[in-house]
């Protein structure tokens, strides 16, 4: 498990010690420095978004948000969401909002980032389809890998919103490649709820 030193520090708090191997129960513990982001939601999006880059033996890999926990076997989602429709790259719909203009408006009402920093990426983009990104599973295939690593892009250009550039980032990944085939999934949110358990962020206590 890779954690950054504020995660490790959390983990001391909470009593979660490494031990003298260096692990955490089951998981081996890797601290992650020189993080590239001071902005840890844009630091998350490097594994989120090149899990290709970086694990280049890889031939598939699931991303899950911290707020998520699997309870299906991996192999069984693989097989869900991409072995049996034929598909490279998986991600649910949202589950309330469908179009970016929602999501402008969310992201605005909940204060999740600077304001006029989300207006010039809307008017960059003005696409629709709002992707859940918090459960993706993903084939490590040449379209698939760009795929991400354009999407990337994007986040890193703008905010770190990366609903916001999902639709953008596909037409433009067909744009780019119109003879070559992309073969995505974008499934119904309650088959990522059949497969992930929401733990709700915990709120911070104020001194």
């Amino acid at each position: 498990m890779f954690v950054d030193e504020l995660t490790m520090k959390r983990l001391s708090v909470e009593e979660l010690a490494v031990d003298e191997r260096g692990y955490i129960g089951l998981w081996k513990i890797v601290i992650v420095k020189n993080l590239p982001y001071t902005d840890l939601r844009k630091a998350g999006k490097v594994p989120k978004f090149l899990s290709h880059r970086l694990f280049p033996a890889s031939r598939y890999s699931i991303w899950i948000d911290s707020k998520l926990r699997l309870h299906a076997d991996p192999l069984l989602i693989l097989e869900h969401f991409l072995w049996r429709k034929g598909a490279e790259y998986a991600i649910s719909n949202h589950y309330d909002r469908h179009c970016v203009w929602e999501e402008v408006l969310q992201n605005k009402r909940l204060n999740k980032y600077n304001h006029r920093a989300i207006d010039d990426q809307f008017l960059f983009y003005q696409f629709d389809d709002v992707p859940e990104g918090s459960f993706i599973v993903r084939a490590h295939t040449p379209m698939s890998n760009l795929f991400s690593c354009l999407w990337f892009n994007e986040v890193n250009r703008f905010t770190s919103r990366d609903q916001l550039s999902f639709a953008y980032t596909y037409l433009k990944l067909r744009r780019m490649n119109p003879e070559k085939a992309f073969f995505l999934n974008m499934f119904k949110d309650c088959e990522r709820r059949s497969m992930t358990k929401l733990f709700r962020h915990r709120a911070e206590v104020m001194p």
